[in-house]
Parts: C-alpha cells; sequence; structure tokens
C-alpha cells in the first residue's frame, strides 16, 4: 500500500503471445524486489491466447468486431477482480484502446499505456532520434511515431522490406525457437541506430538472449518501463 492509502493490484491482459506474457511477469518478479511475498503487489494475468491476430484486426480488418469484444471482456474481468493498473501486453491491440473504452468506460483512467509511458521516457532522457522495431500493424499505423513526433522525436521506422525480417524474429518468439539466422536478422536491425525501442513484446526476449552483442545500443522496452512506472507509485 502506497502512502496515498492506495492498494495497488495489476491486472495483466496478455497472451499475445505468452512467452511475452511469461517474460512480462518475470520482470514483475525482479522489479518488484521483496523480503516476503506479501511486500508486492497482487497481480493477475489472463493469458488469453486464443484471441484473434492484432496486426490482421488492424490492416485487414479480420476479426476486428471479435477481438475487441474479447479483449474488453478480459478487461472487465480484471477490474472486476480489483485490478487498477491494467497492462495490455501488445503494443498493436493498444490502436482498439478507443474501441475498449467505449465498450469498458470505467477502464479509461486504470489503463496504463505502455506507449504513452515510453514516449515520456524517451523524453525525459532528451532522446532526439530513435529506431522503432514493431509489428507491421504497429509500423503502419504510426500509433509510435505520432506520439514521438508530439514530443519533437524523430522515431525512425523499418522499411516494408524489414517486415518480414522481424516478422521471422517475433514468430521464432512466439514458437520458441532460435537459430543463427535469427540472431544475425535481429542483430542487424536493432543495430541500425545508438537507440531502439522494442516495439513488440516478443522482441525483449530476442534482446536478453543476444543484448551482450547490443551493448552499444541504448534499448528501450516499453512494457519493462511501465511496470517501473507502477513501481514507483506502489513505493510511494
Amino acid at each position: 500500500m502506497n502512502k496515498r492509502g492506495e492498494s495497488i493490484t495489476i491486472g495483466v491482459l496478455g497472451g499475445m503471445g505468452t512467452y511475452a506474457t511469461i517474460h512480462l511477469f518475470n520482470q514483475y518478479a525482479r522489479l518488484f524486489v521483496a523480503n516476503k511475498e506479501w511486500e508486492r503487489p497482487r497481480i493477475i494475468i489472463d493469458n488469453r491466447c486464443t484471441m484473434p491476430s492484432r496486426v490482421k484486426a488492424y490492416l485487414e480488418g479480420d476479426d476486428k468486431d471479435k477481438l475487441i469484444i474479447e479483449m474488453s471482456e478480459s478487461i472487465d474481468n480484471l477490474i472486476r477482480s480489483g485490478c487498477n493498473r491494467i497492462i495490455i501486453d501488445c503494443n498493436t491491440a493498444h490502436l482498439f484502446i478507443p474501441d475498449i473504452y467505449s465498450k469498458v468506460p470505467k477502464a479509461e483512467g486504470l489503463l496504463v499505456n505502455i506507449i504513452d509511458t515510453l514516449v515520456d521516457e524517451l523524453s525525459a532522457d532528451r532522446i532526439s532520434r530513435i529506431n522503432l522495431l514493431a509489428s507491421e500493424g504497429t509500423i503502419d499505423s504510426k500509433i509510435y511515431q505520432k506520439a514521438c513526433e508530439n514530443k519533437g522525436i524523430i522515431c525512425n521506422a523499418p522499411c516494408k522490406e524489414e517486415y518480414i525480417l522481424i516478422r521471422k524474429c517475433i514468430e521464432a518468439v512466439k514458437r520458441d525457437e532460435y537459430s543463427n539466422e535469427i540472431q544475425d536478422m535481429f542483430l542487424e536491425l536493432i543495430h541500425k541506430d545508438t537507440s531502439c525501442i522494442l516495439g513488440c513484446t516478443e522482441l525483449p526476449i530476442l534482446y536478453d538472449r543476444y543484448k551482450s552483442m547490443c551493448d552499444d545500443v541504448r534499448i528501450y522496452d516499453p512494457i519493462y518501463l511501465t511496470l517501473k512506472k507502477i513501481r514507483h507509485e506502489f513505493r510511494e
């Protein structure tokens, strides 16, 4: 319980994908250091891996209504369970937040937007230019580019020819299958600039595997920064 007397309970809409959700939980355990388990905030995770593709819903409209209904149901359930800091563990899914608010108005103010959190951190660090790695849906939506632009930050996105490389990296994590080819692809992509946004929740897992070869790149992980923001509130 923080100094305001507010008990924080974290809710996570995960399963997009499952290994990314496991990675989030590991980050939570490391960030909320505790001598006793009850010194950490409660966390409730809905690993709803059965939802339609967020990328296809945005780019092609495939099962968009179904996706919004399912995301809204999960978030409503998390709120009903007492969660007052909610994380959507998927960058592309943030494109549908206005639709979620229309179905679950009480979610507004409880959702912690990982993109806004990331851009606030870039601004605080006085980053003027950064490279973005993300799914094609997130890139094409320009959700990061516009948020960065609002803070006077240049956000350089991959060209369309590089989309397939990023997709292969993301799918490797989803399948938990790695190779020298994946390593080389990831390192080539991440070294395009001196700072990089890991704008897909699978990419921090790759970074953890290969970070000894990325020492010269300043990495920004939106999920990690969001958990750190919640930890700050929790410790107040």
